[in-house]
């Protein structure tokens, strides 16, 4: 496992928890879902639903795997060790990418605008300066847009222990200036 993919991963947890007792529950997912929805207004509700499932499923997996005395609580430890385990967690990742990555699709064109990606990355909580770094290693094209694709890609990226030096490590490092 990679050191990268453990600082990524401790990220993640802390901005999952979204109202900071230090343990992730159902509530969290639903009020980061909500966030996230809100950043994107122009989202078609169909999109909307897509990246919530995306969420819940998140959540329900975690539960599923770890919440053993179903207190409905997950602690950091237990949250490390199920998503850096590819095979208890990747369906959860990849529907959870395709839904989230997939809501900043506007206008169906397989791109989104930096605006979006913006609004969507500080609704989950990520500084601003690491998301315009995250955006810029996608490559905008000329119309400053990213592929859909290529982000979806790199959210379960992300996730995988055995990566490192890849864009998504981007988010974990200390806001650039």
């Amino acid at each position: 496992m990679r050191n990268e993919a453990i600082k990524r991963v401790a990220l993640v947890f802390t901005l999952f928890d979204v109202d900071g007792n230090e343990v992730l529950e159902a509530d969290d997912f639903d009020l980061m879902s909500s966030r996230v929805a809100a950043a994107v207004p122009d989202a078609d509700e169909a999109r909307k639903q897509a990246m919530r499932a995306g969420f819940t499923r998140y959540w329900n997996t975690l539960a599923g795997e770890l919440d053993s005395d179903h207190d409905g609580r997950i602690t950091y430890d237990e949250y490390r060790a199920c998503v850096l385990s590819p095979e208890r967690f990747s369906g959860a990742i990849d529907e959870f990418a395709a839904g989230f990555a997939r809501l900043g699709d506007l206008d169906g064109s397989g791109t989104v605008a930096r605006p979006v990606f913006i609004g969507m990355m500080r609704g989950v909580g990520f500084d601003l300066p690491n998301i315009h770094a995250l955006f810029d290693a996608f490559e905008p094209d000329d119309d400053d847009r990213i592929r859909v694709d290529v982000w979806e890609a790199e959210i379960k990226n992300f996730y995988a222990p055995d990566k490192g030096g890849i864009p998504a490590d981007l988010l974990a490092v200390s806001p650039a200036a």
